[in-house]
């Protein structure tokens, strides 16, 4: 069972995968957005590279708890996942992820870069992720 997770934005979409066992992320790719085609083209072949079964968004809700644009892209994004790809996916809360994978950063990496942006994407995903599997374990208990 391999899980890969998203985290959706408007230039990029930073990628990450759990292991076999669904108990670790890491962090697979970033994805610079090109068009819808392109970007559905690269999310299919990882899927079918990986086996993945199961997809997991970051869903970015305020901190009030309510829904703003950002999830609406995210919802519409997610069904064209759905439709294209035949897995479930599912939204995870992804608040502060990417604040997370930025502090993370700067203690590797202080400069800021083209790259650095890249990672941060990657980083955020396997948060994301992290955080859906530490959940999931807890659930099974």
């Amino acid at each position: 069972m391999r899980i890969l997770s998203l985290d959706y934005g408007d230039r990029r979409i930073g990628a990450a995968i759990s292991d076999e066992l669904g108990v670790a992320a890491h962090g697979l790719t970033t994805i610079v957005r090109k068009n819808r085609e392109a970007d559905m083209e690269v999310l299919s072949s990882l899927v079918k590279e990986w086996g993945i079964d199961t997809i997991v968004i970051g869903y970015p809700r305020r901190i009030d708890g309510s829904e703003g644009i950002q999830c609406e892209k995210v919802n519409r994004f997610a069904h064209r996942l759905e439709n294209r790809l035949h897995v479930p996916v599912i939204r995870w809360d992804e608040t502060f992820s990417t604040k997370e994978a930025e502090d993370i950063l700067r203690n590797d990496r202080p400069q800021k870069s083209k790259k650095n942006k890249l990672a941060v994407d990657r980083v955020a995903a396997g948060i994301i992720l992290q955080s859906y599997l530490d959940a999931s374990s807890r659930d099974k208990s």
